[in-house]
């Protein structure tokens, strides 16, 4: 499995698990412009902005970990297709809300929703990818993660163009329409041979790869992890705690200014005194677009280690020259953050690679589950104090705190990135990290 060569089977893994992360970035991204135009019609005041903008983030969190265990308990199949089918269900009562209430609630359970996207079908792809490919591809989720995301604001900003005071009701309910798209393409998906041979289920396991990837392939090698059981306190073992840790505080560190200064784009340039702060958003997304395609082509061609190091010092660099420079001019203050979205794009990529390649497949889900729980957790409070922190503390100690944020991140690296580029999943999960 891990030496086959790339093929159809794989390319349309990839398709249909790239299309649900598309789907995730358009319902997080979507949230942004629709709340400049609903919040004045709601009157939304600061709390509320905070609560509604990071809503599908605390249901992240709060699905996460569980949908992660269950996904390594009952196999990732059901749960692949599940998720997609509640995103559509959940996308199109927005449309009808009449409160902050009834939005903040649906957004929770589509954050919940999304949650399983992310504890499965990471994990998922990384079962079926040769070692060759397998960096390139999975980051090829984030990256499909952020196309999902600008893609919500030209959407955004196309339907703009029409007006009216309800327009912000037909951006949120659009991202039904990839979702119903994506959930008839996984219909036909497959087991992951992987889980079922861990759980002992080796003719099932020999029939899936014997129709999708051909009668030569064997699977002596995943037999090494046959018949073990799921326990969420391996996690936390001698041999895992460290990786787990690890996992989960890369990418909340990365993800918390990151997701609170996305979803407020416009107010964060406003407080920087840019006249078209919208035009600066969208300006800041292509660059976020363009740091995805760069991240996934340079993905398997360094050392993981060195890029997560390197991105999180360069982050904190670009966010901490607005503190540094007094009353910059917009191009600075523009180029500063295009220069920003553009790395944390790239290296967000590793988001998708790293948790999926430090754990053994029987807690390979339920490790995934619980480092995005932390993620989720760090892009919540980001989102949830943004808001607050500007009404507060200004824009120059917000930014100041950011930066702080990033640079813990590059200490954290340091200590504990292990390197797994170029190894099999059994060999990178047994990898000693630092």
């Amino acid at each position: 499995m891990d030496d086959l060569p790339l093929g159809k089977t794989h390319i349309m893994a990839a398709i249909y698990t790239t299309g649900g992360k598309f789907c995730d970035g358009y319902i997080l991204g979507v949230i942004g412009i629709a709340l400049t135009l609903l919040g004045p019609q709601m009157e939304l005041n600061a709390l509320w902005y905070g609560l509604i903008g990071s809503s599908a983030l605390i249901g992240l969190f709060l699905g996460s970990f569980l949908f992660g265990w269950l996904t390594d308990r009952i196999g990732r199949k059901p749960i692949y297709v599940t998720t997609i089918a509640l995103f559509v269900l959940l996308s199109i009562p927005q449309f009808f809300v009449t409160s902050p209430e009834q939005l903040f609630i649906l957004r929770l359970l589509m954050g919940f929703a999304i949650s399983a996207e992310y504890a499965t079908g990471g994990t998922l792809l990384s079962e079926l990818l040769p070692k060759k490919q397998r960096g390139t591809i999975l980051a090829c989720l984030n990256a499909m993660w952020t196309v999902g995301f600008v893609f919500s604001v030209i959407v955004s900003y196309t339907l703009l163009s029409f007006g009216g005071e309800e327009v912000w009701r037909w951006m949120l309910v659009s991202s039904a329409i990839p979702a119903l798209i994506l959930l008839i393409l996984r219909l036909g998906s497959f087991e992951s041979p992987r889980w079922l041979v861990s759980k002992g289920r080796i003719e099932e396991a020999k029939i899936v790869i014997d129709k999708f990837f051909g009668e030569q392939v064997r699977i002596d090698d995943l037999q090494v992890e046959e018949n073990q059981k799921t326990e969420i306190k391996e996690l936390f073992s001698k041999n895992y705690r460290t990786r787990t840790a690890f996992a989960g505080l890369f990418w909340g560190l990365h993800v918390l200014p990151y997701f609170g200064m996305m979803t407020f784009a416009p107010v964060v340039f406003a407080s920087l005194n840019l006249e078209d702060e919208f035009l600066s958003t969208l300006i800041s997304n292509i660059f976020q677009l363009f740091g995805a395609v760069v991240g996934v082509l340079i993905m398997d061609k360094i050392p993981r280690r060195m890029f997560v190091i390197y991105s999180f010092v360069i982050l904190a660099i670009s966010i901490g020259m607005l503190v540094i420079i007094p009353n910059p001019a917009s191009f600075v203050v523009v180029g500063c953050f295009a220069v920003y979205v553009f790395v944390a794009s790239g290296s967000g990529n590793l988001q998708t690679v790293y948790p999926s390649e430090l754990f053994p497949t029987h807690i390979r889900s339920t490790g995934v589950g619980f480092a995005t729980m932390i993620s989720r957790l760090g892009a919540a409070v980001g989102t949830f104090l943004l808001p607050i922190s500007l009404d507060t503390l200004g824009i120059n100690l917000t930014m100041l705190i950011l930066t702080g944020i990033l640079l813990l991140g590059v200490v954290i690296s340091i200590m504990w990135a292990p390197e797994t580029r170029n190894k099999t999943l059994v060999e990178a999960s047994n990898i000693m990290t630092r």
